[in-house]
């Protein structure tokens, strides 16, 4: 150790900042870990080609590779950020998951609590007569609620009239349930628009033919905010327009956002689509013809099956993508998981964690559908 200390005069300086959980890591957990893989795995690996089958042994020691180099990482990371001037504050986080708490009703008059009844509902209603003379104001009071004035009390601006207990989804838990939703729809809209697109592309039809590359060139060709700034900005105020001279509402930007989403991905898919059509052997389309099948026939019973089955991975690494993209739709003011992240950090000045946590959201979507598409080919493949 001191001919060490004396050729490398920083290691014991960077060896007493190690903490003991990470030499507890190399030394302990690590081959513990590898030896419970290494128990788990029966017999040899399967022979592959022309290559000697792997014993347990090189298993053993891959694993053990693989939990060292992890804690390697994790001591890293560990390092760099004590190494940041920063306070950590995770126990802060939690709150922008559940928000549970007492929220107080606040009087916006100075005034007289003209009458308090109950509504059939269960919920209060409390009327206030403002002393200017204008006219009452009517305040909904949940079940529950805890009065804290009575009729006939002057009450003042901002005073408390009453308390009542919150409990629902914080800003992280909304803002992750609205990308899910916009990309389960985006999803949805771009297989089907993927779908008829990459028809379009193998069709004899020169005009479908042709519209169908115009479409896939020009938006894959382009870049996806500047394809959100269009709809939301040029096709949202254009029908909008014309929904309020008949009389109807405008459409929430959440359905911008999604259909760009969706016109986004249907271009690749369509190429996806095109690929596994055109991957499945000519004599499938020939033989299911001579059999008398229709062309439509022919590619809902026998070409599009085989194809859905080698189109799964890229398909599921494109829904992936999608998912990722919907964090730009905060530019049009679409209340996204990273969008909240923004105010949330605005709020409270915790930039690291509130990212983090962002980041394990996205990680934990996408997992989750890699997941699924998983079950979905070896289903796929057992049929």
């Amino acid at each position: 150790m001191e001919i060490l200390a004396q050729t490398f005069p920083f290691l014991p300086g960077i060896m007493a900042e190690i903490p003991l959980w990470s030499f507890l890591g190399f030394l302990i957990i690590s081959p513990l870990l590898a030896f419970l893989s290494f128990g788990l795995k029966k017999g040899e690996q399967p022979k592959r080609g022309l290559d000697k089958p792997k014993g347990k042994r090189y298993y053993f020691l891959c694993a053990l590779c693989f939990f060292e180099s992890f804690f390697l990482l994790a001591t890293f990371m560990y390092m760099a950020t004590s190494r940041v001037h920063y306070i950590w504050r995770w126990e802060r986080v939690p709150q922008y998951f559940w928000i549970s708490e007492d929220q107080s009703v606040t009087s916006g008059y100075d005034g007289t609590v003209d009458k308090i009844e109950d509504a059939p509902s269960g919920m209060k209603i409390m009327t206030i007569k403002p002393s200017d003379g204008s006219s009452p104001e009517r305040l909904e009071l949940p079940a529950g609620a805890r009065l804290l004035v009575e009729q006939g009390y002057t009450v003042y601006y901002g005073e408390h009239l009453a308390t009542h207990h919150v409990s629902k989804p914080g800003i992280l838990l909304t803002g992750l349930w609205i990308t899910f939703t916009v990309s389960l729809w985006a999803i949805g809209i771009g297989i089907i628009v993927g779908l008829v697109t990459g028809l379009c592309r193998i069709s004899e039809n020169p005009a479908l033919r042709w519209w169908s590359v115009l479409y896939i060139e020009f938006i894959r060709g382009s870049p996806l905010l500047v394809q959100i700034f269009i709809w939301y900005f040029v096709v949202g105020t254009v029908v909008d327009e014309l929904l309020s001279q008949i009389g109807l509402p405008a459409i929430p930007q959440f359905w911008y956002g999604a259909i760009a989403l969706a016109i986004f991905t249907g271009a690749y898919v369509a190429e996806i689509v095109r690929a596994g059509i055109q991957s499945v052997a000519r004599g499938q389309t020939e033989a299911a013809r001579s059999l008398g099948m229709t062309y439509w026939q022919c590619m809902r019973k026998v070409v599009l099956p085989q194809a859905l089955r080698r189109i799964m991975p890229p398909l599921a690494g494109q829904f992936i993508s999608l998912i990722k993209d919907s964090s730009l739709l905060g530019v049009i003011t679409v209340r996204e998981l990273t969008k909240v992240t923004r105010e949330a950090i605005t709020s409270s000045l915790q930039s690291l964690e509130l990212w983090f946590v962002c980041a394990l959201l996205y990680l934990a979507l996408t997992f989750a559908l890699s997941v699924f598409v998983q079950y979905l080919e070896r289903r796929a493949v057992r049929r």
